[in-house]
C-alpha cells in the first residue's frame, strides 16, 4: 500500500539490518566496476582485480552491506524516480577483508527540507560489522535528495556546512576515463536502480540516458586519491566524504583535483568535456606518508 510522504514518520523509519556474505570475486568485481584493470601491465591496479595478493579498495565499504533503495518501499511515500544521490562518505576503522560475512546496521539520521525547488534530503548512517568477529569495519554517511518532496517545512532550512577549497592551483590532478558499460558492471555490486541501466527510466527522470551511480563516481575519486596520495596502499585512505553536484554519464572522463592541507586532503571532481563539477566539498584523511604531486 502506497503512502504519502511524511517527514516525521521517515525520521522514525526502521531500516532492517543488511546481512551479506561476499567472496573474493565480489571484491574484484567492485574494482572492475570502478575501472581498475584497464592497464593489464599495472601491478598497482592488478592487486585489486586479481586473486594473487588481493586487496579490497577502501571505497568497497560503500557497497558492502548498505540497504540500497531502502526508500523504495511504497509506504515511505518517496517518489523513487525523482531520487538522486546527494552525499557520500566513509570512515574505515579496520582493514576490509577480501571475503567474509558482514552486517550493516542503518538508521535514518535526518530528513531535511531543502525547499520546494530542491527537495527533501534523506540522510542515513550505516555501521558495517564483521559478522564473525563483531568488529566495526566501516561507518558510512549517505544522503539522497528526494526531488519531488521539498517544501514541507518552509520555516526550517538547516545551514549547509562549508568545506572551502584552498585558494591555489591543485597539488595534483588525475584523469580517469570511465567505461561506456561502467554502470552496467557497477550495478552488479548491489545497486540495481534502473536509472543506471534503462534508457526509458532515465528519460522519465529527466536525463538523456542512464547515468553513472554516484557511488561509482565516488569510487573513481577514491581511486585517484589512492593513486596520488597513498601509493596504492589501501590502508592509508582512512576517511573520505563529498557531495554530488552533477551526474556523470558512462564513458566520460572524470578529473579529480587534489589539495593537501596538513594531515588532510581536499578534492573535487569534474567532467572536463562538459565543464561540469560532479563532486564537490571533498575531504579525505590519509594515514602517514607524503603525497606524490604527479599523475602516475
Amino acid at each position: 500500500m502506497s503512502g504519502a510522504f511524511d517527514a516525521p514518520r521517515l525520521r522514525r523509519w526502521r531500516i532492517p539490518d543488511t546481512a551479506r556474505r561476499y567472496t573474493r570475486q565480489d571484491t574484484m568485481l567492485y574494482a572492475l566496476g570502478i575501472g581498475l584493470g584497464g592497464d593489464p601491465r599495472s601491478a598497482d591496479e592488478l592487486r585489486f582485480v586479481y586473486e594473487n595478493e588481493l586487496q579490497a579498495l577502501p571505497s568497497f565499504a560503500t557497497v558492502l552491506a548498505y540497504p540500497f533503495l531502502w526508500y523504495a518501499e511504497p509506504s515511505t511515500g518517496v517518489d523513487l524516480l525523482n531520487v538522486v544521490h546527494a552525499e557520500m562518505g566513509f570512515e574505515n576503522h579496520a582493514p576490509i577483508p577480501v571475503e567474509g560475512a558482514v552486517r550493516g546496521e542503518t538508521r535514518v539520521t535526518a530528513v531535511e527540507d531543502k525547499g520546494a525547488q530542491v527537495g527533501a534530503l534523506l540522510t542515513t548512517r550505516c555501521e558495517i560489522y564483521d559478522s564473525a568477529r563483531r568488529v566495526l569495519i566501516s561507518t558510512l554517511h549517505s544522503a539522497s535528495l528526494a526531488r519531488a518532496h521539498g517544501g514541507f517545512d518552509a520555516g526550517s532550512r538547516p545551514a549547509s556546512s562549508a568545506w572551502p577549497l584552498p585558494d591555489r592551483a591543485p597539488d595534483a590532478v588525475c584523469d580517469i576515463a570511465t567505461l561506456p558499460q561502467a554502470a552496467l558492471i557497477y550495478r552488479l555490486s548491489g545497486d540495481l536502480n534502473p536509472l543506471h541501466a534503462d534508457p526509458e527510466v532515465a528519460e522519465r527522470a529527466g536525463f538523456p540516458g542512464p547515468i553513472l551511480h554516484g557511488r561509482c563516481t565516488f569510487g573513481v575519486a577514491a581511486w585517484a586519491l589512492l593513486r596520488l596520495c597513498c601509493g596504492y596502499d589501501a590502508q592509508r585512505l582512512k576517511r573520505m566524504r563529498c557531495r554530488f553536484s552533477s551526474p556523470v554519464f558512462p564513458g566520460e572522463t572524470v578529473r579529480t583535483e587534489i589539495w593537501q592541507e596538513g594531515a588532510g586532503v581536499h578534492f573535487r571532481a569534474s567532467v572536463p568535456l562538459r565543464g561540469a563539477v560532479v563532486l564537490s566539498h571533498g575531504e579525505a584523511e590519509i594515514a602517514k606518508g607524503t603525497m606524490e604531486s604527479r599523475d602516475r
